[in-house]
């Protein structure tokens, strides 16, 4: 069957799909730790401890350290078999759409109920609730977010398609990360009339309806077989992973990534307490940073594709790597330098990593569907799915790490009782959380260096 491009309208309305998702894994990964891990200034005003805080797991990693690396690296492990059953669906309206449509609901729904711990206080019951919450909230992200990635290579039929696309879902994608930190700006108004917990409770219900709707747009204004026609893999879960890990540049790649998650993670989890406890600033003001890093990332939007033209993809991440690193130096230096605090070093970061996160959240995603598009051109087989899955992976292995490191490193320092159960972040800690963020991202940097492009562009221009 005849298939055809997508129009630029077609690309955008795809794109609101990744800011439903991108609320969802931004509510997670921003509020997991702030809700279960409450700085003084919080308890002061009503927050309450629902799991051990102290560093009670063989005296260096907290319960809640241990049970977000215990999920990430099942999330992990189920990437590649959801991957493997949409590379292999015979559905008759397409190998990814069914999949995002069966999984948008639950995903939204569980996402809330991670925050409903039952018991008002420390509990063994919280601590099961929330693994248990957490293994289901990353199974169905992971049975939307596969799908919904692999569609990038297949409906990015040319250079400029993918690179559209890219550009369009890291647009939505940060602002659905500014979205997710929207609380923090109007859990107070609500905390007159409710107590601290469902003053964000109420805001993490309307966040998660306003993601379920946008998440459904693709699934409903697009037909997948209108843009797709591609032969279902005959390869079970175990033998397309492996393929996919053969492909030499795909694994430099992959390397370099998982350093990055773990760099970018550690300082989008970190923020909110960088803003309280370093800058000691209100907490408003991380939304305001993180807005005003959105909005001044975009404005670079337009220039990224000239600038991928002209340079190429990989030394403008290695620019985007060096950079993000820059910026969490800032951070780490803040209450070192001399004038480096209150509002100066955020307006500093801000105007640092906006360049870095525009290249950083267009330019890998492209970087993916040129090696999978690659790949199928030297096998004959087209798994799509596989490749963004074990993207995917690196991706979450390294969210996975971060979080068991913020939550042991952010609280060396402290002279509170390390295995208290009231345990909050110090300063000291922090610092060290952003220099391991540094350090991070410049191995990332060092790592794509071995990424061979020439190679994937020269096979790629041959078929276009």
């Amino acid at each position: 069957m005849k298939t055809r491009r997508l129009t630029k309208k077609e690309m955008w309305i795809f794109a609101v799909g990744q800011l439903g998702w991108s609320i969802l894994s931004g509510i997670i990964n921003t509020w997991l730790v702030t809700f279960y891990l409450p700085t003084q200034s919080s308890v002061d005003v009503g927050a309450k401890f629902y799991v051990p805080t102290g560093l009670v797991i063989f005296g260096v990693l907290t319960v809640l350290g241990l049970i977000t690396f215990f999920c990430r690296i099942f999330d992990a492990v189920t990437d590649p078999w959801i991957a493997s059953l949409s590379d292999r669906s015979r559905n008759p309206k397409g190998r990814r759409i069914p999949f995002m449509q069966r999984a948008a609901i639950p995903f939204a729904v569980i996402t809330i109920l991670v925050f409903f711990a039952p018991v008002e206080a420390i509990s063994t019951i919280n601590i099961v609730w929330i693994f248990v919450f957490l293994i289901l909230f990353y199974l169905f992200m992971t049975m939307y977010c596969t799908p919904y990635n692999a569609l990038i290579s297949e409906f990015g039929k040319t250079q400029e398609d993918r690179m559209y696309i890219s550009t369009a879902i890291s647009l939505t994608f940060f602002f659905g990360t500014l979205i997710a930190y929207l609380p923090f700006v109007f859990a107070s108004f609500l905390q007159s009339a409710v107590s601290y917990a469902w003053s964000y409770r109420i805001l993490f219900i309307v966040l998660a309806a306003v993601a379920l709707v946008c998440m459904l747009v693709p699934c409903f204004k697009l037909k997948e077989k209108d843009f797709v026609n591609a032969e279902p893999s005959e390869s079970n879960a175990l033998k397309s992973l492996s393929n996919t890990f053969k492909n030499r540049n795909f694994r430099r790649f992959a390397a370099s990534d998982v350093a990055y998650w773990i760099g970018l993670t550690l300082f989008q989890t970190g923020l909110p307490f960088f803003v309280k406890v370093s800058m000691q600033l209100n907490e408003f003001y991380t939304t305001v940073f993180l807005g005003a890093m959105t909005v001044l990332s975009a404005c670079f939007y337009p220039f990224v594709s000239k600038l991928v033209a002209k340079q190429g993809k990989k030394k403008l991440v290695i620019i985007g790597f060096l950079g993000l690193a820059l910026a969490y130096l800032v951070t780490a230096l803040i209450g070192v330098v001399p004038g480096l605090t209150g509002i100066v070093p955020g307006v500093l970061i801000v105007i640092i990593a906006a360049f870095p996160m525009a290249l950083l959240g267009i330019i890998p995603q492209a970087i993916v569907a040129d090696v999978a598009e690659q790949d199928a051109l030297l096998t004959g087989e087209k798994r799509e799915g596989m490749f963004f899955a074990a993207r995917t992976f690196a991706m979450k292995f390294g969210q996975s790490v971060a979080m068991l490191v913020f939550t042991s490193l952010a609280v060396l320092g402290t002279t509170q009782d390390l295995t208290s159960n009231d345990l909050t972040a110090s300063p000291i800690g922090l610092r060290i959380v952003a220099v391991a963020a540094v350090v991070f991202c410049v191995l990332g940097a060092v790592l794509l260096v071995a990424y061979d492009e020439k190679k994937v562009m020269e096979d790629l221009q041959k078929k276009d």
